[in-house]
C-alpha cells in the first residue's frame, strides 16, 4: 500500500490523480483535545490508483494536495464531507470543487436519512466493513497494517459507490438536486466560526433577553479563547457555567464564587474578573441590541391538524420518489409551513418546492386532497 511521506512523492501522486475525472477523498483526524481538528491522515483514490498521505511526516508540504482540491476538471468525492472540508479549508484556505457528497446523494436516491458509508458499501459492494479501527489513535506512528487497510477502504469502495449514485442521479434527472445541496458545503462561510455567533450554539434557555445578552458575551469570549489557545470550548468554560453566569448575573467576586458551576478559586482569578466585566457589558446592553429570545408559542388546533396532514403528504411523496423525508423537510419546517405560506424554509425553495412544497401549499389551500388507493396515499387535485 503506497504511503506518501515526502513532498516530491505527493506531487507525483497528485500529477497522476489529476488525470482522472474524479478522485475519492477521506481524512482521519483527532480533535478531542483541541479546538481545531488535527489532520493525521489523507486517503485518496481514483480508478486504478490509491494512496495514503501522512501529513505528520516531517517536511511534507501539502500544497500539491490543495492544488488538486481546487482543480475544476476533477470531481472531489467525499462521504459526509463537512468535517473533511472544514479541515481542508482551515489548513489550505481552499474549498474542494466540484464536490460530490455520497451521503447527500444517498439521501437524494432514497437510501435513508444520513446514510452511513458502511450501509452504502453493503448496498453496492455487498460486503460488511470492519469498523474496529474507527476510533483508533491516528496520531500514533508507525501506523499498523490494520489501520492502513481500514483507512484505504474509505476511498477504494467509494469509487464504485460514486459511480452507482452518479448514474442513478442522472437516470432519475436529479443531478441538479445534488448540485443545490453542494452549494452550502462549498460556501466558505460554512466553515468560518465567528465568535460573535457562538451564542447561537447554546441550547440552554435564558430567563430574559438581558440574560441572553450576558450569555452572548460569555460565549464570544470563550470562542475567542478556544480558537486562540486551540483548546475545546468545554475546557475553557463549560456550557452550564455560561448558563449559570448568564441567568444569575453576579455583581461581584463573592456572588460569582457562590454559583454552583464556579469555584471560589475561579472567582478570585483573572478570568473571574473578566467574567464579571462581561456580565456588566451584557447587563448594560442597549434595549435595541438585546438578543431576541425564541418564542415558544402554542400552535392553534387548526395548525396541529395541518401539520399531521403535511406529515402524511411528506411521507407519501418521499416514498413515491425514493427520497429521505428528512432531506425534503424537517419537523420544524412543517410547523412553520402550517402557519405561514411564505415561510423561509428549504421545502419552499428549489427542487424541494417542485417535489413537495407546491403540493403542500395546494393541500393547505384546499386545491388538493389526500385519499387512499390500494392502501397507498394519493393526492387528488380539484379542477377549477
Amino acid at each position: 500500500m503506497l504511503t506518501i511521506t515526502t513532498t516530491n512523492a505527493l506531487q507525483d501522486a497528485c500529477d497522476q490523480l489529476c488525470q482522472s475525472d474524479y478522485v475519492t477523498v477521506d481524512t482521519e483526524f483527532m480533535r478531542e483535545r483541541t479546538f481545531w481538528p488535527e489532520l493525521c491522515l489523507i486517503q485518496i483514490a481514483c480508478d486504478g490508483f490509491e494512496c495514503l498521505v501522512d501529513p505528520l511526516s516531517q517536511g511534507l508540504d501539502l500544497a500539491p494536495f490543495f492544488k488538486l482540491m481546487t482543480d475544476e476538471s476533477v470531481v472531489k468525492v467525499f462521504h459526509s464531507a463537512r468535517q473533511d472540508l472544514e479541515i481542508v479549508h482551515n489548513l489550505g484556505g481552499v474549498i474542494p470543487k466540484p464536490l460530490f457528497d455520497t451521503q447527500v446523494a444517498g439521501m437524494v436516491c432514497g437510501f435513508g436519512d444520513s446514510v452511513a458509508y458502511a450501509g452504502l458499501v453493503r448496498k453496492f459492494i455487498g460486503i460488511e466493513l470492519d469498523k474496529s479501527s474507527r476510533f483508533t489513535d491516528w496520531k500514533r506512528r508507525p501506523l499498523t497494517d490494520k489501520q492502513k487497510t481500514y483507512a484505504i477502504g474509505d476511498v477504494t469502495y467509494l469509487r464504485d459507490i460514486y459511480k452507482a449514485l452518479k448514474k442513478q442521479l442522472e437516470d432519475t434527472g436529479r443531478s441538479h438536486w445534488l448540485s443545490e445541496e453542494m452549494e452550502i458545503l462549498t460556501n466558505p462561510e460554512t466553515y468560518i466560526q465567528h465568535p460573535d455567533h457562538a451564542w447561537k450554539r447554546l441550547k440552554g434557555r435564558a430567563r430574559k433577553p438581558v440574560n441572553m445578552a450576558v450569555m452572548k458575551e460569555m460565549a464570544r469570549w470563550r470562542e475567542e479563547e478556544a480558537q486562540d489557545k486551540n483548546q475545546p470550548r468545554g475546557r475553557i468554560l463549560k456550557d452550564d457555567a455560561i448558563y449559570d453566569i448568564g441567568n444569575q448575573m453576579p455583581r461581584n467576586e463573592k456572588e460569582l464564587g457562590q454559583l454552583r458551576t464556579i469555584s471560589a478559586g475561579q472567582a478570585r482569578s483573572h478570568k473571574g474578573k473578566i467574567w464579571l466585566d462581561l456580565v456588566e457589558k451584557g447587563r448594560n446592553c442597549k434595549p435595541e441590541d438585546l438578543p431576541v429570545l425564541p418564542k415558544s408559542r402554542k400552535l392553534p388546533a387548526s395548525a396541529l391538524a395541518t401539520i399531521e396532514l403535511l406529515k402524511v403528504l411528506l411521507k407519501s411523496i418521499s416514498s413515491q420518489n425514493h427520497v429521505a423525508p428528512k432531506l425534503i423537510a424537517s419537523a420544524p419546517d412543517l410547523e412553520k409551513l402550517a402557519v405561514d405560506d411564505n415561510a423561509d424554509i428549504k421545502c419552499l425553495k428549489g427542487w424541494r418546492h417542485e417535489l413537495f412544497g407546491e403540493d403542500a401549499l395546494d393541500l393547505k389551500r384546499g386545491k388538493t386532497a389526500l385519499t387512499l388507493e390500494d392502501g397507498k396515499v394519493k393526492t387528488v387535485r380539484y379542477e377549477g
